[in-house]
């Protein structure tokens, strides 16, 4: 009987695959690398600036927001359009093995994604002096692919629940907006009596934004690791949950 883990593993390398046989992937990797590049040379490649690249790491979260759910749109909804998700449940595996190569195959990609980035690592370490730290590059790429895992798990959730791409594209979408900026625009609102401290403590833990930040400054904090390992799970964990429930229907 084939296992859960060949199943996962058998997705995964399947799904990570089609990202390179469609010009849609070569196309997101092309316009992450374009819009990496131009917040590189605008913001740090600048004579008298200090070697690093805080500010690609801080901006990381917005060039993911628009291009992830384009990764995400198809992971299930092509499937149920295409009906070749009918095999994958009836395998002895079960949905949430399925689900789980589904993301491990995304996420893979998404960091072939940000591959090209260490091009402005090189030519960072080759024109500055003294030359640039590891540390805070190291945490930045943490950020983002704590990030992009963030991302990602809401658009498979988003994915899971429509045959429509383009639907699944725009609920997507709209939910990472609401992950950038609904905690910052709540925070702002609320008073400052120490009677709400429990709201505002509530809605910093849900900063995104400020995560992203303190990691582009070079500080792994482990509550954020937490943060985003736990939301990601919980989130593909609810696309399973979606997958099973089609078969009820």
């Amino acid at each position: 009987m084939i296992g859960p883990a060949c199943v996962a593993w058998a997705v995964a390398r399947r799904e990570f695959s089609s990202f390179f046989r469609i010009p849609l992937g070569w196309i997101i990797i092309a316009v992450f690398a374009l819009f990496a590049a131009a917040i590189f040379c605008s913001m740090t490649l600048r004579t008298g600036q200090v070697a690093t690249m805080r500010a690609v790491f801080a901006w990381a979260g917005w060039l993911l927001w628009p291009l992830v759910p384009a990764v995400s749109m198809r992971l299930l909804a092509e499937e149920y359009r295409t009906g070749t998700i009918e095999p994958l449940m009836t395998s002895p595996a079960g949905d949430y093995a399925v689900v789980v190569g589904k993301f491990a195959g995304a996420m893979a990609f998404v960091a072939c994604l940000i591959a090209p980035t260490l091009v402005l690592v090189g030519v960072l370490a080759t024109f500055s002096s003294p030359a640039p730290d590891a540390g805070p590059i190291l945490a930045g790429y943490l950020a983002i692919l704590l990030t992009g895992s963030l991302y990602l798990s809401l658009g498979l959730l988003a994915s899971s629940m429509t045959n429509n791409q383009t639907l699944a594209y725009l609920l997507a979408f709209f939910g990472i907006l609401g992950v950038l900026t609904l905690p910052q625009i709540a925070l702002s609102a609320v008073p400052p009596q120490p009677s709400w401290d429990w709201a505002r403590t509530t809605l910093a833990a849900l900063n995104v934004n400020a995560r992203i930040v303190d990691f582009a400054r070079g500080v792994i904090d482990l509550s954020h690791v937490v943060f985003f390992v736990t939301t990601s799970l919980v989130l593909v964990l609810l696309a399973g949950v979606a997958l099973e429930s089609r078969r009820w229907r």
